[in-house]
């Protein structure tokens, strides 16, 4: 099972950020059985490649644990680290980070089959664009731009961390 680039779908929360000069990604992996939002949102933000990023946010004063990521998968708590919650679906999660120009986004969709069943977990990014001061336009910004590469990396890598992360509690629980 591999990450890969796909559309947003439909009905993602995310494509209100899609427009006017922002920016919107939007990446997919599937894994066996049936795999609750929840389950998938504190595996993201539990993954061993996410806590390098909450140690990171620590120090700009955004600490974060494993029991609020829990919190916030359970809908007991609207905010995570740097994050508040911006909408919250039945199998949609979008945050907001606290200077309003980023999002991230997640998505479940249970596919039956035959003889089995999958979950598709999609998990996206959103920049707000920004007024140019010297052109007018609106536009993501030289930063975000100088960054892009290694976003898209490093979102592909997040998902197939937080993928093995599900695999991995899934084949303890049958074990």
């Amino acid at each position: 099972m591999t990450v890969r680039t796909c559309d947003l779908p439909a009905d993602a929360f995310l494509r209100r950020y899609a427009r006017d000069g922002g920016y919107t990604d939007c990446y997919m992996t599937e894994v066996p059985g049936h795999i609750p939002l929840s389950l998938f949102v504190e595996a993201f933000y539990t993954s061993w490649l996410f806590k390098v990023e909450r140690v990171v946010l620590s120090l700009t004063g955004h600490y974060s644990t494993d029991t609020n990521a829990a919190e916030l998968a359970r809908c007991t708590s609207s905010c995570f680290a740097a994050w508040r919650v911006e909408d919250r679906g039945e199998n949609q999660l979008l945050m907001s980070d606290v200077t309003g120009r980023t999002r991230s986004w997640f998505k479940i969709a249970t596919i039956s089959g035959d003889k089995s069943m999958q979950t598709l977990l999609y998990f996206g990014s959103g920049i707000t664009a920004a007024k140019n001061s010297d052109t007018g336009r609106l536009s993501i910004g030289p930063v975000f731009k100088a960054l892009m590469g290694f976003h898209k990396l490093y979102s592909r890598a997040l998902l197939a961390a937080t993928r093995r992360k599900i695999a991995s509690s899934a084949s303890k629980m049958t074990a």
